[in-house]
């Protein structure tokens, strides 16, 4: 049986995984943010970010300008790359997560908005929201993060670990 008939035990590479997947993963979404707020909302992409710094920062955040606005810009950057961390981690520990990115990539995605939303927002300074998530909202939220964060990331990881060796028939 060739090689390719079946899994290899080679890793994927971490660095090239969480960087790749991350970097990608944070300039799609952010763009997506930009825009879909942007658009659907009139929020100025400098708010936008800041909002993201007011995790850290609270509501001082929006009196920061735009050195608040960059600590926002670098902060999703840094959960775009911990998100890739994660899911390389969970490649070590289950393989298949790696052989099958078109599938665990947008699962992870949900899994990353749920944590996010449910988790990591309620225990930041972030105000809590005066309005419910609309239903384009929300739908734009699982976009994003099923196409622009899981899908990205898991084939970061694929592609690292056929760099590495690993070789599947699942494509």
């Amino acid at each position: 049986m060739s090689s390719q008939g079946m899994g290899l035990a080679a890793r994927p590479r971490a660095l090239e995984t969480i960087l790749l997947g991350g970097a990608i993963a944070g300039v799609l979404d952010g763009f997506d943010a930009v825009v879909y707020y942007g658009l659907a909302m009139d929020v100025p992409a400098k708010l936008l970010f800041q909002h993201i710094a007011s995790g850290v920062l609270g509501g001082a955040s929006f009196r920061g300008g735009w050195p608040t606005a960059l600590l926002g810009l670098a902060l999703h950057f840094t959960i775009a790359l911990g998100a890739a961390a994660v899911f390389y981690s969970l490649c070590l520990a289950l393989p298949a997560m790696c052989e099958k990115p078109f599938i665990y990539g947008p699962l992870y995605g949900i899994g990353v908005y749920l944590v996010m939303h449910y988790v990591v927002v309620p225990m930041s300074r972030v105000a809590p929201r005066a309005a419910p998530v609309s239903a384009s909202e929300l739908i734009d939220q699982l976009f994003s993060h099923t196409i622009f964060v899981g899908l990205p990331i898991a084939l970061a990881a694929r592609r690292s670990a056929r760099r590495a060796g690993f070789r599947s028939g699942a494509r």
